[in-house]
């Protein structure tokens, strides 16, 4: 299996949907299914990570002296 931190977003996600088939199968052993569990939260964990930062670089919350969100402004770049 490969380093989950290379894959891309679209590639975590194709894999963590083969990974859910196959636990939805009921076909592996409990051992295997556990691994599939753990590679599987890996994997979410991956992808909502990639998902923050790309919503980080397209998106800046705006706040108001009290701290208080107001809006969201295009980061710099786009």
């Amino acid at each position: 299996m490969s380093d989950i931190t290379t894959l891309s977003f679209e590639e975590a996600m194709r894999e963590l949907e083969a990974t859910v088939g196959k636990l939805e199968t009921g076909e592996a052993t409990l051992e295997e299914s556990i691994a599939l569990y753990e590679r599987g939260a890996a994997l979410r964990a991956h992808c909502e990570a990639r998902l923050r930062e790309a919503e980080a670089r397209v998106e800046k919350i705006t706040l108001s002296a009290s701290g208080q969100a107001t809006g969201a402004e295009p980061a710099e770049g786009f």
